[in-house]
């Protein structure tokens, strides 16, 4: 089952392996216009309103739980988020408690690591741990690592049963980075139809020097202003920054990159490569679409968690 989907960048890697996705659920409409555009099925909505009973049963739950209340672009109230957002991991427990799955993946920020000096990251240990899992990992894997040219780190936490786990029928080991050599250039678009950025107020401080080899990481050389967030230029040569669904500055959501076309953001088809997803995946029309990839998953990464697990007979 696929809690919180979103566009449904968690479903593509389980269903290339073979699993099926028997329940889905998001609370925003235009996200499950978009979910419903690319898997021909609309997804429930709000999880607090759904009785655990009325859900199908399932093997894993995967859940990236709304990551606002523990990012640096928010409040960082964790789970003392008065939106309630931060209370949704509760909503993955008590179904959990009620189905018991014998996987659950969860996905979020790389900060959650340090939200509250680790103590949110042991509190949400010990409440797995309370409904009858063990922790099997809680990894920060970056995207640049695996072929993906974004540096995207999460945290990603592999839930096992604990009957499962104990009786060594369900085993898991971290994916081994792949370290591909992957650049921002070869996901761009040959004709990019974009809003142009406007440099006749606004100063650009170039450095040449950096913009002469291919990384797989970012790549910074210019920076307008006095070069705050979004006001950063990386090259083409290296990864795009982390793609997300807020952010100021006129390189908010993409950031700026110096491109064959002038210094400009990425178009929504370029988001889409750098996060993994097909081009013909459906989004939502302008920066909606953009903001709804900064909230997703990389496929890719799902899929190498998933193969990290080992599930053995009996």
């Amino acid at each position: 089952m696929d809690l919180f989907c979103g566009i449904g960048g968690v479903r593509i890697a389980p269903e290339e392996r073979g699993y099926k996705c028997v329940f889905f659920s998001e609370i925003d409409t235009k996200a499950q216009d978009a979910y419903e555009a690319n898997f021909g099925e609309r997804p429930h909505g709000d999880i607090t309103k759904i009785d655990a009973a009325d859900i199908p049963f399932h093997d894993i739950l995967c859940g990236g739980f709304p990551c606002q209340p523990f990012s640096i672009a928010g409040k960082m109230e964790g789970l003392k988020d008065t939106k309630g957002r931060g209370n949704l991991f509760e909503e993955i427990l008590r179904i959990a408690e009620h189905h018991r799955p014998r996987v659950m993946l969860l996905e979020n920020v790389k900060n959650l690591r340090g939200h509250d000096k680790g103590k949110t990251l042991g509190l949400i240990e010990d409440m797995l741990k309370a409904v009858g899992y063990h922790v099997a990992c809680m990894d920060s894997i970056n995207a640049s690592e695996y072929g993906i040219p974004q540096a995207r780190e999460r945290i990603y936490i592999v839930c096992v049963r604990q009957d499962s786990w104990d009786a060594g029928k369900i085993t898991y080991e971290k994916p081994e980075p792949t370290n591909e050599s992957v650049s921002l250039e070869a996901m761009l678009e040959a004709n990019p139809v974009f809003s142009p950025f406007n440099r006749d107020d606004l100063t650009v401080t170039l450095d040449e020097s950096q913009d002469t080899v291919y990384k797989n990481e970012p790549i910074r050389v210019a920076h307008i202003c006095t070069g705050r967030q979004g006001e950063r230029i990386y090259s083409v040569k290296g990864h795009a920054i982390t793609q997300s669904a807020q952010g100021g500055g006129v390189g908010g959501r993409t950031g700026l990159y110096r491109t064959p076309q002038g210094i400009r953001r990425l178009t929504a088809i370029e988001c889409k490569r750098v996060m993994g997803f097909p081009d013909s995946h459906v989004i939502s029309d302008g920066l909606e679409g953009v903001s709804q990839l900064g909230n997703a998953v990389v496929p890719a990464i799902i899929g190498y968690v998933l193969d990290g697990l080992t599930w053995w007979a009996g």
